[in-house]
This record gives C-alpha cells, structure tokens and sequence, in this order.
C-alpha cells in the first residue's frame, strides 16, 4: 500500500464560493493530480503534498516533528487547508 494525503478543507471564505468547509480530497502517490480545487490553491500546496508523500516531517508548535501540515490559500488566506499522511 503506498502513501496518501488527505486535504481537508478547514476554513473557507473563497471568492468563488467553489471550496467549502469540510471538503476532503485524497491524494495517492502514485496519482498526484489535481483534485477539483482552484488552481492556484493546488499550486501552492502541491509542494507541501509531495514533500509529505515522499516522508517530509513538518515540525510542530510543541517541538516534535509531524507527518501534517497547515497551508492557507495565496488569496488573502481565504481558504484554510489540513493535510496529512492517512497511509503508508
């Protein structure tokens, strides 16, 4: 079984109205294409999502290390992302 992401969408202002709260998107290694989000929302998190596939840690407020991270959206953090490793 290879790694996945999970993206949960954990706040959502978006100008569009296209992202809401709750919004869950899985990401598996072996696929990582865009799933149904703004583009510019996928490209700045996509760094994130394939550091977590490939092992990254993000380190967390506490001092220990994490395999999830936060991530807000470029336009004025209008949309707010959870990801993490659901599989491995």
């Amino acid at each position: 079984m290879g790694r996945k992401v999970k993206i949960t969408i954990t706040e959502s202002k978006c100008r569009s109205g296209f992202h809401k709260k709750g919004d869950e998107f899985i990401i598996d290694e072996d696929k990582t294409i865009c799933p149904p989000m703004c583009v510019e929302l996928w490209h700045y998190a996509y760094p994130y999502i394939w550091a977590l596939l490939n092992g990254a840690e993000d380190d967390r407020p506490d001092g220990s290390r994490g395999k999830e991270t936060n991530v807000i959206c470029p336009d004025e953090g209008r949309v707010h992302l959870h990801i993490e490793v659901i599989e491995e």
